[in-house]
């Protein structure tokens, strides 16, 4: 106890232990993770399908690079099949999100 100007003042100090031991994760709850195992699944579609439409956007090559054929630049695969998968992926990845466990 410090005395000042007729006033009695208590002065605390506090140390704080620090102690090297492994904290107990399940007190913690570090171990729970954000999404559940459904929405992990879904997330996983969806990169499937993106990837897959990214796949089939870029197609193949032309046979002779002498030689134009707009059938495989613009063929149906590239310009609606592919698109409509990577919109799916995104749909499909905003649904995993969104979901509860």
């Amino acid at each position: 106890m410090a005395k000042e100007k007729g006033y009695t003042r208590r002065v605390e100090t506090s140390t704080a232990s620090v102690s090297n031991e492994k904290m107990d994760t399940s007190t913690m709850g570090a171990s729970e993770l954000i999404f559940g195992k459904n929405n992990y699944k879904f997330i996983l579609i969806g990169l499937g399908l993106i990837f897959l439409g990214l796949a089939l956007m870029s197609g193949g090559h032309m046979p002779s690079p002498d030689v134009w054929d707009e059938s495989l630049i613009y063929s149906p695969v590239r310009i609606t099949v592919a698109p409509i998968l990577i919109l799916a992926g995104l749909i499909v990845n905003i649904y995993a999100i969104f979901v509860k466990k």
